[in-house]
């Protein structure tokens, strides 16, 4: 598998997890921290992948890296502490949100350099510390705006990795 093909499924998985947030917006905070908690860890692993493995278009990728490491901590300590507090939750995410975000940024602006088409990394950043600041701006919302936001989010995202997966895939194969 390439790494246009990872992206494609890191995508196509926060596509998915945003529609289901939007379908079940009454969904608990122990389903909240269940699918928060999985999807850190398949972005997490994911990303470790993409920054360590070395190819002819983006080479090993130290930001990349770090952001997956810290998605799977983040990932596991969410399932370590289920009994979290909503607000502790929410400042997690954000944090999350908002550390993934930079870091994606960072890639992008390493990548310009290789591709065309780099900016939908970084917009996918900017979407992610938007998202970030977002939750810490409204603490006190509900399970229910928490899920929409991190809904809206993933599903952005998950889009515009989508894109970026294929315009590598053209850029490599043309």
């Amino acid at each position: 598998m390439d790494s246009s093909s990872f992206l494609l499924i890191r995508g196509v998985i926060g596509v998915a997890i945003g529609i289901l947030a939007f379908l079940w917006p009454g969904i608990t905070i122990a389903v909240l921290v269940g699918v928060f908690g999985a999807y850190a860890i398949i972005d997490g692993i994911t990303n470790v992948f993409l920054g360590l493995s070395r190819n002819a278009v983006n080479g090993r990728s130290w930001a990349t890296t770090l952001q997956g490491v810290l998605g799977i901590v983040a990932g596991v300590l969410t399932f370590v502490w289920p009994a979290i507090t909503g607000l502790v939750l929410v400042a997690f995410i954000g944090a999350w949100a908002i550390v993934t975000g930079v870091l994606e940024i960072a890639a992008a602006i390493r990548l310009r350099r290789v591709i065309t088409g780099e900016w939908m990394l970084a917009v996918s950043g900017v979407l992610s510390v938007v998202c970030g600041v977002l939750i810490f701006a409204f603490p006190g919302a509900g399970a229910v705006a928490i899920a929409w936001i991190l809904g809206a989010y993933a599903a952005a995202s998950g889009m515009v990795l989508i894109a970026l997966a294929i315009r590598l895939r053209t850029t490599v194969l043309a």
